[in-house]
């Protein structure tokens, strides 16, 4: 499903909500051709039932029709605590957009929009959502909840992130990492936005990944790439002078010298990355913002149903 069909007549980030809504509305229209086949018309009224509960809710006309068992899941319920956390380093704001593009089309918006689209899903589903922004400063920090207000604060603040300008912010990732490992208290399902552009020591990082997972919360990393330009090195081989937009250094180089090393090294560290993260039982899902929301879609919802 391709977001260009469903909302090419929005462009502006000022329809967060609705883009988010549209994009939904189109996946659950589809779950028909997917695994989750007979979930989308009862999406906001049932879950997938435990062995282990209670019958006592199972929906057996449901079941009759999907040959799946569900449970009704009523309004004050609340079966899921989810923290999205979002990096917000200048490296996040690449590529530069132009004015034909979309704000979802750099990492910064696609983070963003799928932030929205989580949101949506989550509320439609009445379960509680926190966010975290971080860069080189800790900046900004709201609690799981569910009510509409603090969606509405929770998506002015993204909202607001795709009108800062790409000023030269480092990414302090471990430090802020562990302070907000810290304040997850209650079993959350912790979603992480980030391109894992940094210096840090691996090690280091691979530690402030793990203490996300205190407290027996789920963790899910996505790892947010232009794979164009970042992973497959696709320029011309006019000379180029490729700026680091965090420190300002510098190096003009032709593309077609370095394209061979530059790919094999970017590969080996994706590759250490997964296998880390594997390791640690951290949802590793490397996404490009060419993509379109239907692998976060998918994860959220596979990754819910494995949260027990």
């Amino acid at each position: 499903m391709k977001i260009e069909t469903q909302i090419e007549k929005i462009s502006s980030f000022q329809h967060l909500e609705l883009l988010a809504n549209q994009v939904v509305e189109g996946f659950i229209s589809g779950m028909h051709k997917s695994p989750f086949h007979g979930f989308s018309a009862e999406f906001a009224e049932h879950k997938v039932y435990n062995t282990g509960e209670s019958t006592k809710h199972i929906d057996w006309k449901l079941f009759a029709k999907t040959d799946r068992l569900y449970t009704k899941q009523f309004e004050e319920e609340t079966n899921l605590r989810c923290h999205i956390i979002i990096d917000n380093s200048s490296s996040m704001h690449y590529p530069k957009l132009s004015g034909k593009q979309h704000f979802y089309q750099n990492k910064i918006g696609f983070s963003v929009l799928a932030s929205a689209v989580l949101m949506n899903l989550l509320k439609k589903q009445r379960d509680a959502v926190g966010l975290s922004v971080f860069s080189d400063s800790y900046g900004y920090y709201a609690p799981e909840k569910g009510s509409d207000r603090h969606h509405r604060m929770i998506l002015n603040t993204l909202e607001n992130l795709l009108k800062e300008s790409a000023v030269k912010k480092s990414t302090d990732t471990i430090t802020f990492l562990h302070q907000i490992a810290e304040k997850m208290y209650r079993r959350s399902m912790i979603i992480l936005f980030t391109d894992m552009f940094q210096t840090a020591d691996e090690d280091k990082l691979l530690s402030a990944l793990q203490h996300l997972k205190y407290n027996k919360h789920k963790v899910v990393l996505f790892h947010v790439i232009d794979d164009k330009t970042e992973f497959y090195f696709d320029f011309d081989n006019a000379p180029r002078k490729f700026i680091d937009v965090e420190t300002g250094e510098e190096i003009s180089v032709f593309a077609e010298n370095v394209k061979e090393v530059y790919e094999k090294q970017l590969d080996l560290y994706f590759k250490k990355l997964a296998l880390s993260c594997a390791q640690n039982k951290i949802k590793y899902v490397p996404v490009s913002v060419r993509d379109d929301f239907e692998k976060i879609m998918l994860t959220y919802l596979t990754e819910k149903q494995s949260f027990g």
